[in-house]
């Protein structure tokens, strides 16, 4: 009685140094049901990134291996380095009823919603882009040339941000985790949602 059946599928998009990464970490630290698909890459990881959690890491020869196989949902070169979504996994947990986070960018995003048009998409836009360009400094990873060419990339994916559903602005960290936590819960109570979960109940009661 009262089984869930398919999860919900959150895509989440923003540029570079907008901060989705360190939301979407508080959003499945505060949330049991919400999973993080692992999508895979060439780029190197970061120093505080660990394989098989942050990101499947692979080489350019498994990743187009990969590709040639069919195995990914959706793929995009995003700054010199290979990104990709596998079927498996986004179907496991779905429908093992989990609601799924997929961050990905814009490419991907697109992609995605033409398989899964139920997906809700949200969109994390930085306060501006002085704000983003301190940000990219901060992390104290990259040269000037590196940030100058993540600061044009991350214009040209903002200029598609009415493609997405939810927008949200990162100025302030906990409001801006407080408007995509509501988004989620809002999406999980509407009808279509909560008549499929407990539909065993409904049966009961009507």
């Amino acid at each position: 009685m009262m089984m869930k059946t398919t999860g919900n599928l959150f895509i989440i998009t923003a540029a570079s140094g907008a901060g989705k990464t360190s939301l979407i970490k508080a959003l499945l630290a505060k949330d049991a049901q919400l999973k993080l698909s692992i999508s895979h890459t060439t780029r190197k990881p970061r120093p505080s990134e660990v394989d098989g959690v942050d990101y499947h890491f692979v080489d350019d020869a498994t990743f187009l291996s990969m590709l040639g196989e069919a195995k990914f949902l959706e793929s995009a070169l995003v700054h010199e380095a290979r990104y990709g979504t596998s079927h498996a996994a986004l179907e496991a947990p779905l429908q093992a009823g989990f609601d799924l986070v997929l961050e990905i960018d814009w490419q991907g995003a697109e992609q995605v919603r033409r398989l899964y048009p139920q997906a809700v998409s949200i969109f994390i836009l930085p306060p501006s882009i002085e704000a983003l360009e301190r940000r990219l400094n901060g992390r104290g990873q990259d040269s000037s040339d590196v940030i100058a060419k993540r600061v044009a990339a991350a214009r040209e994916e903002m200029r598609h941000v009415a493609e997405f559903d939810y927008v949200t602005i990162n100025d302030d960290f906990d409001v801006a985790l407080q408007d995509i936590s509501a988004i989620i819960r809002a999406q999980r109570l509407k009808g279509t949602v909560q008549l499929a979960r407990y539909a065993d109940l409904v049966k009961t009661l009507t």
